[in-house]
């Protein structure tokens, strides 16, 4: 059964850890993405493998929520410049942001397992 207060949390550390990270370089969002994938693993206290499991769902539903507001935003914005075809220009950008924070969610799943080794 998945701990969604632990998941929600975890991605809520990775938002602020990630708006962190762009004005401070030195943090990166890998380093938000392990620290909140470790937060959701450490809170679910379930074990090593679910903490990598609740902190690699953390990560991919940052990462889905952000691909939903930039194919949004890149749809508004396409539409309003080239017209109905703009449409193709905000799915596209939805499903690449969507693969890409799938993939890169690995580093919030390892930081999970960390979280859960502690817990």
């Amino acid at each position: 059964m998945v701990n969604w207060r632990a998941v929600i949390i975890g991605f809520l550390v990775e938002v602020v850890l990630g708006i962190v990270g762009v004005v401070v370089p030195v943090l990166g969002q890998a380093a938000a993405a392990v620290i909140g994938g470790a937060v959701a693993g450490y809170l679910a206290n379930r074990g090593l493998l679910s903490g990598g499991w609740h902190g690699l769902l953390a990560g991919a539903f940052g990462g889905i929520v952000l691909g939903v507001v930039f194919g949004l935003l890149a749809t508004l914005i396409g539409v309003g410049i080239a017209g109905p075809g703009g449409l193709l220009a905000g799915a596209g950008v939805f499903l690449t942001t969507v693969l890409i924070a799938l993939a890169v969610s690995i580093p919030s799943g390892l930081g999970g397992l960390l979280g859960g080794a502690l817990a």
